[in-house]
């Protein structure tokens, strides 16, 4: 990445390349897609695309000179987070991939580390999570163009909207970073608020009032971008989270081992939290979420039992930080 100054224009602007690396092609062209959707929305909530080279692989956006973000931070960040998901519209299936989210191995997974935290799953629950991921990977209207238009199912997703990759500015929040931008169902990423920002490197647990304060935000923003109503329940979005073992550990090493695998017998650090802190606290979100909001007998149980061994066994185990770190890489 370079930023450079616009000859006869004025301005500074970025100019981003991509270099041969293992997916190089696929990650450019989810950016710049992503980029020409994001444009659709004013105020923009990305910096403008001004330029692109598909044979080098390189693009030009307006550069954007960030702030220091607010205490309060999240509500904006929500606020901008909806507005981004609306961009999707009828038009652009196919304009990027569909969101791939947690499969039946997690599943399998997840019972495995149960049992060998000592827990034995409800009847029946191992076929309700395969029933989980079903709803997660076919959310309502991807498979029905005509009701594609304004519905939660329908999302343009960031990706990896991690603190750091939210540029507070004088005028609003605009992301950058889009290469791991798909379509889906926009509740998977207002979850990260609940389960605690489950790709990134900065975990955070904002605070109950200002992660109420903060949904709420986010359901206004996208009823009135869309004039239709965004579900209560985030259950399902919060619960595939806590099936992926891969949302453990940093981008490069997704895909390569059970890491759920690895939790009885060894923790490590990412960022600001260890993998057993982020799996505790993802246990905990679902079970609140599935006694509070019922039809989950069978995880209700399991995340209790699960999150009762972890403290038992590791008593010293903290909660995540409620506070969004200064650097956030």
């Amino acid at each position: 990445m370079w930023r450079v100054e616009l000859a006869g224009v004025g301005g500074r602007a970025v100019v981003k390349q991509f270099v041969d690396a293992p997916r190089a092609a696929e990650r450019y062209a989810r950016e710049v897609a992503a980029l020409r959707l994001a444009s659709q929305v004013t105020p923009p909530v990305a910096p403008r695309l001004l330029g692109t080279d598909p044979a080098r692989r390189l693009l030009i956006v307006e550069h954007v000179q960030p702030g220091r973000p607010g205490e309060d931070w999240v509500v904006g960040y929500a606020e901008a987070l909806a507005r981004l998901h609306s961009c999707a519209r009828a038009a652009d299936p196919g304009a990027l991939p569909a969101w791939s989210g947690p499969t039946e191995p997690d599943v399998d997974a997840f019972v495995a580390l149960a049992d060998a935290l000592g827990v034995t799953p409800p009847a029946g629950t191992r076929a309700d999570l395969y029933g989980l991921v079903e709803r997660l990977t076919r959310p309502p209207g991807l498979a029905d163009a005509p009701r594609l238009t304004n519905t939660p199912g329908l999302a343009l997703l960031h990706g990896d909207p991690c603190p750091g990759n939210d540029l507070h500015t004088s005028d609003g929040i605009r992301f950058i970073d889009f290469e791991q931008a798909s379509l889906g169902n926009g509740l998977v990423e207002l979850a990260y608020l609940r389960i605690g920002f489950p790709t990134c490197w900065c975990a955070t647990a904002p605070p109950p009032r200002l992660l109420a304060e903060a949904e709420a935000a986010y359901r206004a923003t996208w009823h009135h971008h869309t004039r239709t109503d965004v579900p209560d329940d985030l259950t399902d979005a919060c619960a595939g989270w806590l099936l992926r073992g891969d949302s453990l550990v940093q981008l490069a090493h997704r895909g390569t081992r059970d890491h759920l695998a690895t939790i009885p017998h060894r923790d490590w650090r990412w960022g600001t939290a260890t993998a057993r802190q982020r799996l505790a606290h993802r246990l905990a979100v679902v079970h609140h979420l599935t006694v509070h909001e019922g039809g989950h007998d069978g995880l209700r149980q399991l995340t209790a039992a699960m999150h009762d061994a972890l403290r038992t066994r590791w008593p010293s185990l903290r909660s995540l930080p409620q506070q969004r770190p200064r650097r956030a890489r």
